[in-house]
């Protein structure tokens, strides 16, 4: 096997020099080094600092809250229904069934759309409060909770049958506090003087 030796030496310069120094090849010829031909040196120690801390500067907010945690709420919400739905009906042979001008069965279809929607007028009501008043998180958490315990009165009132009754009250019971904790935990938080 032969080596080849590239005739013309590569030197390397200091691009920038106060942040980590990045050095290039300033030779355009090829060659056979597998390695990379970028290598980033740190000149000082500095600790390395976030763009999204960085860029906070004090702010009246924490941090700015991603939507994909609250999609993963919304997501959590929706299979905790469907998990609740399946222990109920299939398993403990618990027949879902409401009284709403005709008999109407419970599926789970109709489980996962409710608990889906539930957590979006959630995280929507949340954002606006976010955008309107300082105490967002406390309100939306206090007026969440009164609708999560409200809203088992229906299915205790149209509810077939006492245990029908319970499983959906405890159904609704399970979407809200997934709700209520899920988007609690990503309301936008006040930083306190």
């Amino acid at each position: 096997m032969t080596t080849h030796q590239n005739p013309h030496p590569t030197t390397t310069r200091p691009t920038d020099t106060t942040h980590p120094t990045t050095t290039r090849p300033t030779d355009t010829t090829r060659s056979t080094d597998t390695r990379s031909a970028e290598t980033t040196h740190y000149p000082d120690s500095r600790p390395a600092t976030s763009d999204a801390s960085a860029s906070s500067g004090g702010g009246l907010f924490r941090g700015r809250v991603s939507g994909g945690l609250r999609l993963v709420v919304v997501g959590a919400a929706a299979a905790s229904a469907l998990a609740g739905w399946v222990v109920l009906e299939p398993v403990a042979g618990v027949d879902l069934r409401v009284q709403q001008g005709t008999v109407v069965h419970i599926g789970a279809v109709s489980v996962f759309v409710a608990a889906v929607v539930a957590a979006f007028a959630g995280w929507g009501l949340l954002a606006i409060l976010e955008r309107r008043t300082r105490n967002a998180r406390d309100i939306w958490t206090v007026v969440a909770t009164i609708v999560c315990l409200t809203s088992t009165s229906s299915p205790i009132d149209r509810g077939i049958g006492l245990d029908s009754k319970l499983g959906l009250a405890g159904l609704h019971l399970l979407v809200g506090a997934t709700v209520i904790i899920g988007l609690r935990r990503t309301a936008a938080a006040r930083e306190r003087c």
